[in-house]
């Protein structure tokens, strides 16, 4: 069985462009991304995706494998289908495609393996997302941060940037809401349906890729990852607050 992973990366992200190039304790952010990604030591391979010059040029003079898409793309799952079809590989159906968001510069190799273990234990399930408890009010509340609902089966129901579930309006830790963290896995025959399966309402009214399977026949699953000091970069400034975090960051000079 393949495990191709793919880092996608645009400049003209609505919330935040040009955000890949943006330095991160010197080095831009999708540099971070893709060095940690590559710490993983299961990949059969690992590539950059993009559909700019800017990006590409850069991954060329750092020797990081990159795949030319298209522009028109408007969710990073697209993206990761085109790239794989250009690679030119033998990929079979059951082998599985991961997505590691490229605005993760703090992500962990051991969260490629949480998100993988649904997946090679359980050949039913056909996609996952990797998921953290919620313990901070600010991140419930937060539009920027995705939200997952799922039954006690861990089967995902509904993926939101409203603050859910909705626990009677008060936050409370122990309801176990949990967040979308930016690393996704399909097995490759699954991951051609959702992409040529065309956007669905939910998904535009929020914004989010995921609300496409609710439509679909299978659904996703979540792949449980202790909550961490972690920074997903959706705006200005949340490059200060990664770069305070990865001082401290046992990977930092790793790579």
């Amino acid at each position: 069985m393949k495990i191709i992973g793919v880092v996608p990366a645009r400049m003209a992200a609505s919330r935040f462009p040009g955000k890949p190039l943006k330095l991160i304790k010197g080095r831009p952010m999708i540099e971070h991304v893709f060095r940690r990604a590559e710490l993983y030591q299961g990949w059969s391979n690992l590539v950059l995706a993009t559909c700019d010059n800017e990006i590409q040029e850069y991954a060329s003079r750092q020797s990081i494998p990159c795949v030319m898409t298209g522009s028109h793309h408007e969710r990073a799952l697209d993206r990761v289908a085109e790239a794989v079809q250009k690679m030119n590989l033998q990929v079979d159906d059951e082998d599985i495609v991961v997505c590691v968001q490229g605005d993760e510069p703090m992500m962990r190799p051991n969260m490629i393996d949480a998100v993988l273990e649904p997946l090679l234990v359980n050949t039913s399930i056909k996609a996952t997302i990797l998921a953290m408890h919620i313990t901070d009010e600010t991140i419930w509340l937060n539009p920027d941060t995705v939200k997952i609902v799922s039954n006690e089966s861990g089967e995902i129901l509904y993926t939101s940037r409203a603050p859910v579930p909705y626990c009677k309006g008060q936050f409370d830790a122990k309801h176990m809401a949990r967040r979308i963290y930016g690393i996704f896995a399909f097995r490759w025959g699954n991951l051609n349906k959702f992409t040529a399966h065309k956007q669905t309402r939910l998904e535009r009214l929020e914004a989010c890729d995921s609300n496409r399977v609710l439509d679909m026949d299978f659904r996703q699953y979540i792949a449980p990852y202790p909550e961490i000091k972690s920074f997903s970069v959706d705006s200005l400034n949340d490059l200060s607050m990664v770069e305070a975090s990865m001082e401290k960051d046992l990977l930092w000079g790793a790579y």
